[in-house]
């Protein structure tokens, strides 16, 4: 009994006799439960505390009161979920819940009205030197407080290393020129390099296009659906 249990801790505080008046119970009570000791079920609780414990932590913290339940049930060991998760709330445990997923951004938007580049690859994205194929396209990234980030790469085929990237909190085509900003400036490729990019409307903008012929680089699109 709880209030028990609480007279046991304040007897070197307070008269046992006191204690049990201001508590409402009898004093004979209290000897008696002194003297019984743990019902059976506090020492069911008890050893089935310590397992739950052992697993939570096996579980690196992770697990909650629905699998410790069922790790428990493969040993054996059967009891109601409720009474994990009272043996849980008493020992100061909690499982990991799965965050909610952010609804999931679209980062390529297809202009109709754009112009499109001829498609100089043909799905063969093989390339025997540096500096002849890069392929570029953006992708999305979760974080816990600024919500998606977007991604910008451009990658070099012969030898998968990125070589521009840029990220930021839009999807304007200040992004992607960014990327090849870098892609440039580390690699310094000649005019015989093929930028290989899906139908976005940031790949199809003309600033995009514009700063491609500024520095010689052949603008290159797939077919629709391929990034």
């Amino acid at each position: 009994m709880r209030v028990y249990e609480f007279v046991a801790q304040e007897k070197a505080n307070h008269p046992v006799s006191r204690l049990c008046r201001v508590l409402g119970v009898s004093l004979s009570g209290y000897w008696a439960w002194r003297t019984r000791g743990p019902s059976i079920r506090a020492q069911a609780d008890a050893h089935l505390s310590a397992r739950i414990g052992e697993l939570h932590q096996a579980s690196r913290g992770t697990y909650g009161a629905p699998r410790l339940q069922a790790a428990l049930a493969a040993e054996g060991l059967r009891c109601g979920r409720k009474r994990v998760a009272r043996l849980m709330r008493h020992a100061g445990l909690a499982g990991c819940h799965r965050r909610r997923p952010f609804p999931t951004p679209h980062t390529t938007q297809r202009d109709p009205q754009a112009e499109l580049a001829p498609d100089l690859v043909q799905r063969q994205f093989t390339a025997c030197a540096p500096n002849t194929l890069w392929i570029a396209d953006i992708t999305y990234v979760p974080t816990r407080l600024e919500g998606f980030l977007y991604l910008a790469v451009v990658l070099d085929v012969f030898s998968r290393r990125v070589m521009g990237w840029a990220m930021a909190n839009h999807l304007r085509s200040e992004l992607v020129v960014s990327a090849l900003e870098m892609a440039v400036c580390n690699r310094q490729p000649g005019d015989s390099v093929i930028h290989h990019s899906d139908h976005g409307c940031q790949y199809t903008s003309l600033l995009v296009g514009e700063r491609c012929r500024a520095v010689g680089i052949q603008c290159s699109m797939g077919s629709v659906g391929d990034c």
